[in-house]
């Protein structure tokens, strides 16, 4: 199979192009006011209208109540819905029976002990990894913890351990993401062996504004690292 990546935090039609004409399987669009990728109704309408069949559209929310996630379902039609907040297993479940489309359901990890979050959220088929149909199964996005004092969830464009994920490898399709950039996504994928990557933060020039070719190099670098890989199980510390 081959890598699937996903750039998200687009905002812009320029960067949106730039990562579509790169190849990007997934494009995210960050509906979250505190973020400074946020995008109004209006201007993802727009971005959404440009992408057509050339990726599939990920709307990225944080604890939405069903009202708004209701309102980016009409308004944008997501292939995805990514769950970035403190989403229980429980409203996961209810998300996804409500609106009829894939989950992305994020979450932090920043010891062992996190991975084992996975077991409580990916259960039944609907979480089993299929080669032939990713764009119909839902997926575990690990992201770093944020700092204590952040505002935001996710890293904030760090990254974490990624030993860790190899203790999580399992039937369950896993997007590694969390302070990934061009220059350390190599080795990230060396450790790791994950199906699919997100990149946000590490292809931009500052907080929202992407990097056309930091997108076109990150792209390039991890599809030509993933080719490379020796067929083995992922690294994991001893």
């Amino acid at each position: 199979m081959s890598l699937i990546v996903k750039i998200c935090g687009l905002s812009t039609r320029d960067a949106l192009d730039v990562a579509l004409d790169a190849g990007a399987d997934m494009v995210g669009f960050v509906f979250f006011a505190p973020s400074p990728r946020n995008v109004s109704f209006e201007t993802a309408r727009a971005l959404g209208a440009r992408v057509e069949a050339r990726a599939k559209k990920v709307a990225l929310t944080v604890d939405a109540d069903d009202a708004l996630l209701a309102e980016i379902v009409e308004l944008f039609g997501p292939d995805f819905l990514q769950l970035h907040g403190d989403e229980t297993p429980e409203r996961v479940l209810a998300v996804k029976s409500k609106f009829k489309l894939p989950i992305i359901k994020a979450l932090p990890i920043e010891k062992r002990a996190d991975s084992n979050e996975l077991k409580k959220y990916a259960l039944g088929p609907d979480w089993e990894r299929t080669e032939l149909h990713p764009w119909t199964h839902n997926w575990i996005l690990f992201d770093a913890k944020a700092p204590k004092d952040a505002t935001r969830p996710g890293g904030l464009g760090r990254p974490f351990d990624w030993h860790l994920v190899g203790a999580a490898l399992t039937n369950v399709p896993i997007i590694l993401s969390g302070g990934l950039n061009p220059k350390n996504i190599e080795e990230a994928l060396r450790i790791t062996r994950v199906p699919a990557v997100d990149v946000s933060s590490g292809v931009e020039s500052s907080p929202g504004v992407k990097d056309p070719n930091k997108i076109r190099e990150f792209i390039r670098i991890a599809r030509e690292a993933h080719v490379r890989l020796p067929v083995y199980e992922a690294e994991s510390n001893p």
